[in-house]
């Protein structure tokens, strides 16, 4: 004899199981988490201000040139 199922329950966790390899393939794809998001913007920032702070300008080179 054939095991008997309800097919109501049966949809529901078939749609369960979609949901959650759709779940899958965004973790992937999209990866970080909010607060690792926002201490790599964090970094990048910080980095970005280190190297402007220490970037030669044209008027250092044109107040060489007068004192010659």
């Amino acid at each position: 004899m054939a095991k008997i199922i309800n097919l109501r329950t049966a949809r529901k966790n078939k749609q369960r199981a979609e949901k959650e390899r759709l779940a899958d393939s965004n973790r992937a794809k999209f990866g970080q988490s909010q607060s690792s998001r926002r201490k790599s913007k964090a970094d990048q920032k910080n980095l970005e201000d280190l190297l402007d702070s220490a970037k030669i300008t044209d008027s250092v080179f044109q107040s060489d040139a007068e004192k010659d």
